[in-house]
C-alpha cells in the first residue's frame, strides 16, 4: 500500500506525544541554531529516533502495523513533556489493539508495583523475558530500536563524547560499557528463534554495530 491512513495516525500521535522532549545527548551540532532567546536543546529530538527505527523496520518489508508500532514504540515508556503518561488502553482506542499488542512487548517496566524505580538490570531482564516470547513483529521493532541505539552510541563516542559520564545538555547512559554490550547481544539472542529472513538481516546489521560499539569503548 502506498498509502497508510493507519501509519500517518501513528505519526501523528508519536509527533505529538514525543514534541518537546529529547534524546539523552547529541554527538552533531542542532541543524538549526535556536534563537538567541532560546537555550539550545539538550539533546536530539526524540522524534527523529523513532521515525528512524520505524523507517528500518518499513524498509526490511513489515506490515504497516508494524510500522505504527515502531513510530509509538516509545509511547508508553517514555513521558511526554508535560510528565504524563499514556495508557495502553487510551493507545489502542486510537490505532488498534494488534499495533498495541506490539508496542508493549516492547516496552519496559520502569517501576515496580508500589512505585519505586527498577534497577537498570532489573529492567532490561524484564524487557528479554518479555521479548523472548513475543511475536516476530515485536523482534522487528526491538532489533531496529537497539539497531540506531548502538549506532548511536558508537557515533558519539568516535566523536569524542563521553556517554557514561553527565554534562551540560547531556544526561549519562544508566549503565556502564560493558552492561551495554550484553544487553545489546542479549536482545539479539532473545529474537534468535525466529527465522525469518527480514530479522536475520536486522540482527547482522545490529551485529555490526555492537562491534563498533565494542570498539570505541575498547572491549571489541
Amino acid at each position: 500500500m502506498l498509502f497508510s491512513p493507519l501509519v500517518e495516525r501513528a505519526i501523528e500521535i508519536a509527533a505529538e506525544w514525543h514534541d518537546g522532549t529529547y534524546r539523552k545527548g547529541r554527538w552533531t551540532d542542532p541543524v538549526l541554531a535556536p534563537p538567541q532567546t532560546e537555550a539550545l536543546a539538550p539533546g536530539v529530538p526524540a522524534m527523529s529516533h523513532v521515525t528512524t527505527v520505524a523507517l528500518t523496520v518499513a524498509r526490511a518489508g513489515w506490515s504497516d502495523e508494524t510500522i505504527a508500532a515502531a513510530f509509538l514504540h516509545d509511547t508508553l515508556e517514555d513521558r511526554d513533556r508535560h510528565a504524563r503518561t499514556l495508557a495502553a488502553d487510551r493507545l489502542a482506542a486510537l490505532v488498534g489493539e494488534e499495533v498495541v499488542a506490539i508496542v508493549e512487548a516492547v516496552t519496559e517496566p520502569k517501576v515496580d508495583d508500589a512505585g519505586r524505580p527498577l534497577a537498570w538490570r532489573v529492567r532490561k531482564d524484564a524487557y528479554l523475558a518479555t521479548l523472548r516470547a513475543a511475536s516476530a513483529e515485536a523482534a522487528a521493532v526491538s532489533l531496529a530500536d537497539k539497531l540506531h541505539n548502538a549506532y548511536a552510541m558508537a557515533s558519539s563516542l568516535e566523536a569524542g563524547v563521553d556517554i557514561f559520564r553527565a554534562a551540560p545538555g547531556r544526561t549519562a547512559l544508566s549503565a556502564g560499557a560493558e552492561d551495554q554490550l550484553w544487553y545489546f547481544r542479549a536482545v539479539v539472542e532473545a529474537t534468535a528463534h525466529h527465522e525469518d529472513p527480514r530479522l536475520d538481516a536486522l540482527r547482522a546489521r545490529l551485529a555490526k554495530e555492537i562491534e563498533r560499539f565494542a570498539a570505541a569503548v575498547g572491549l571489541a
